[in-house]
């Protein structure tokens, strides 16, 4: 990826260095409010290295635009839904009543589930299942959708620019396709 061009791209000063400064201007140009987009900035200068997003251009364009789908162009990092609608879904470890609500979507990639709560906080040494809505913190949602990426295996996928592929391992189907691809052309346009 060329760093320089991505900076002249986003009209910050062009040092090659991807750091705070650029990734809080692509998150701004991805759809952030300034205050959400400088603290998802400063964690993706650190996160994104560790979990290899910033590896390649495909890499970055695919979660950046997957990210922007799920949580409306990085405006919402709690789901606007009540959750209801994923009360007693098993498959999603929520089996205690009132599961739906608590473990609803939070984070730039909406991470869902009493089980995808735990698991992740558990990896992250963080008690997420205790304590879900901190997840809606940008700093800590975007941690948790880095690691849920590299969970997936997702960087192997971006790598072939494999949007569906992509798409159903985050949302477990083709739900909103035609957003995810948009966003991610966006992104690519900026990126590439």
């Amino acid at each position: 990826m060329d760093a320089k061009k991505l900076q002249a791209a986003l009209g910050v000063a062009a040092d090659g260095v991807i750091g705070p400064n650029t990734m809080r201007a692509l998150f701004a140009r991805m759809g952030a409010a300034p205050s959400v987009a400088g603290e998802l900035g400063m964690a993706a200068a650190v996160h994104f290295r560790t979990y290899g997003i910033l590896d390649s251009g495909l890499r970055l364009a695919h979660f950046m635009g997957q990210c922007a789908h799920e949580s409306g162009g990085f405006r919402y990092m709690e789901e606007i839904a009540s959750g209801q609608a994923y009360e007693g879904r098993a498959d999603l470890g929520n089996t205690v009543a009132g599961d739906g609500r608590r473990y609803k979507g939070r984070g730039p990639i909406q991470l869902t589930g009493r089980a995808n709560y735990r698991r992740f906080g558990r990896l992250l040494g963080i008690d997420l299942e205790a304590h879900p809505e901190i997840v809606s913190h940008p700093s800590i949602g975007l941690l948790c959708g880095c690691l849920y990426w590299s969970d997936r295996g997702l960087n192997t996928l971006a790598d072939a620019d494999q949007l569906e592929a992509i798409t159903r391992r985050i949302n477990g189907g083709l739900n909103g396709l035609a957003d995810r691809r948009s966003r991610t052309a966006k992104a690519k346009e900026i990126i590439l």
